[in-house]
Parts: C-alpha cells; sequence; structure tokens
C-alpha cells in the first residue's frame, strides 16, 4: 500500500509549518488507550450483537444503535489508531498520492459517522423518554425499518461530506508539517498524507464550515438533548408513583438508570469532543506558543472517548458487565 515518495514529487504544499514530537511517556500512554479502545468496542460488537442475532424480535434498537457507535469507534481506532501508533513507534511509512487521497477521506468519513452516532444515541434515548408511558409491550417485532435507514444515511451523508477530503489531500515527504488541521481527520501527517488546498483561504474556509456544521453543531445538540431527557425524567419522577399502571411505575425507574449511563457517556464525548475542537481550532486560527502543547491535548482528547466509552456502556448494560466479570474472574 505504501510507496517512498520520490524526490522530485516533493513539491510545497499549502498548509505545512508545525511538526509535533511525541515523547516516549506521550506514545506508550497512547498505545495502551488504543489498546483499550479495540478491545472494549470490540466486545460491545460481539456481546451486545450475539444477543441482538439471538433476540427473535430483532434486539432492542437501543442495542442496535450502540452497535452502530461501537462499531465506528472500532473502525477510526484500526483504521486511523493503529497507524499512529506505528509512526509513534518509529517506523516512517509514507504512501503515494492516490493511497493519501483514499486514507484522508476514509479518515474523515469514520470520524464523521463516529460523532453523528454518538448524536444519534443520544436524540435516540430522548425520543424513548418522551414515549415511555404508551405503547408499553406493545411495539411491533423486528428491527424498525426507519432505525435501519437512519443508520443508513448516517454513513452515507457522511461519506459525501469526507469527498472534499479525498480531493485536497495529497502526499508530503519525511520534512512535511501541517499548519491546517481537522478534528475529523488528523492532527499531524500520518503515512506522508497532508492537506493541499489550493490556497490558504480556501482551506481555512473549508476548517470554518468543517468546524460549524460537523463539529460545533453536534455538541451543541447533544448538550440540548441531555437537558431535554433530564427534563422530562424529572417531569416522570413527579408523576409515575401516582400513575394508574404498574407498567408505567417500573418502567419510568429503568429509564431513568438508562439516562444516567448515556447521560455520562454523552458527557464524555461533549468533554473530549470538544477539547479537541477549542484546540484544534486555536491552532488553525491562532498560532500562538501554546499551539503544540494544544495539539498533543487534541490528540488524547480524540482517543479518550473510544477508549472509555465501552466501560460506561458496561455499567448500564447487564450482558457487557457479566462479559466483563467472566473475563475478570477467568
Amino acid at each position: 500500500m505504501d510507496s517512498l515518495l520520490e524526490n522530485d514529487e516533493n513539491e510545497a504544499l499549502v498548509g505545512m509549518g508545525l511538526r509535533t514530537s511525541v515523547s516516549p511517556a506521550q506514545a506508550a500512554f497512547y498505545i495502551i488507550l488504543v489498546s483499550i479502545g479495540i478491545l472494549g468496542n470490540t466486545t460491545v460488537v460481539v456481546v451486545i450483537g450475539k444477543s441482538v442475532i439471538m433476540d427473535d424480535g430483532g434486539g432492542r434498537t437501543s442495542d442496535i444503535i450502540i452497535i452502530n457507535m461501537a462499531l465506528s469507534n472500532l473502525l477510526v481506532s484500526v483504521l486511523r489508531n493503529m497507524l499512529l501508533i506505528i509512526s509513534d513507534i518509529g517506523i516512517e511509512l509514507y504512501s503515494s498520492k492516490d493511497w493519501c487521497q483514499f486514507l484522508m477521506g476514509v479518515w474523515v468519513w469514520l470520524r464523521s459517522v463516529n460523532v453523528w452516532s454518538t448524536l444519534f444515541l443520544s436524540a435516540f434515548h430522548l425520543h424513548t423518554l418522551r414515549r415511555v408511558a404508551p405503547n408499553i409491550g406493545k411495539g411491533p417485532k423486528g428491527v424498525p425499518k426507519t432505525l435501519l435507514l437512519s443508520l443508513g444515511l448516517i454513513w452515507v451523508v457522511n461519506l459525501i461530506y469526507s469527498i472534499p477530503a479525498h480531493v485536497f489531500s495529497s502526499s508530503g515527504n519525511v520534512n512535511s508539517t501541517e499548519t491546517l488541521m481537522l478534528v475529523s481527520s488528523t492532527t499531524r501527517p500520518l503515512l506522508g498524507c497532508v492537506w493541499n488546498f489550493p490556497s490558504t483561504y480556501r482551506g481555512l474556509a473549508y476548517a470554518t464550515t468543517s468546524m460549524v456544521l460537523h463539529e460545533t453543531l453536534p455538541i451543541i445538540f447533544m448538550a440540548i438533548t441531555n437537558l431535554s431527557s433530564l427534563y422530562t425524567l424529572y417531569k416522570h419522577s413527579r408523576i409515575h408513583s401516582s400513575a394508574p399502571g404498574a407498567l408505567v411505575k417500573k418502567r419510568v425507574p429503568a429509564e431513568r438508570r438508562a439516562a444516567k449511563v448515556i447521560l455520562a457517556l454523552i458527557m464524555l464525548f461533549i468533554i473530549s469532543w470538544g477539547t479537541s475542537v477549542i484546540s484544534v481550532n486555536y491552532f488553525n486560527y491562532n498560532r500562538g506558543s501554546s499551539a503544540e502543547f494544544l495539539l498533543v491535548i487534541a490528540r488524547f482528547a480524540n482517543i479518550i472517548f473510544i477508549a472509555m466509552s465501552p466501560f460506561v456502556l458496561a455499567i448500564g448494560h447487564r450482558q457487557l458487565r457479566s462479559c466483563i466479570k467472566s473475563t475478570v474472574t477467568h
């Protein structure tokens, strides 16, 4: 896949300037986080996926959404973060222009799916809370077609969003560095792949559009859905004690427990993603003395959610807890 770049192809690309160094301690910590993320999200996909397959009704809707989110986490870890580890241990690999365009497009696509899949989980839980009382136990069997359509749209729309990453990227060389970065792609050159916009202005225009539509709005939407979920739970807690249906009385406390887990998960994402957004955009628009330090922060902020989300999910998911307990005891 990878090929060394010829010297006559080492032309100056728009957006090269700062190169961040990685200490051995940082590299070791990053390797640990990536390994945890791969093992944890693989466990989520396998354990919950097995329960969905074994369920005659097609599995719970929330489980399918969790699998989708964990799958995006896993793909990001394998196709992006594992390559960062290879770079950290000193193996210098460089790709051709065609491979760089393909890889940059894949990286942006997977990171985009990752953020919108997490938002979809938050929005779905709010929808579930608002219809907690009616139709309990009366839902149709099988996976709702609207759910599959929604998840499919997340992957397809974000694939379209990643097209500029395929077009405006190129291969650099051993001395190539970035002066334009996106949270959804990279915080430093990898496999020699760098952004190559026709001009700095167009590059910043794309970065700004990406920041607003893809990196900032999802955080705002997640904050809104979380606050709405908390308010809905507050209303339910005031009325469930006097509700005539016993099923409703049992369902509300269960939804409250699920809400706490999802709230912790989304807050973890907001902190992780928000830290990365702030750090990368400080680098893009204000090249101060703290730029290199903030890029290191952004790099670890990107992996924290992927590594820790399986543990947060295990708190509220019985099958995951059982799997972890059995693994630890044996």
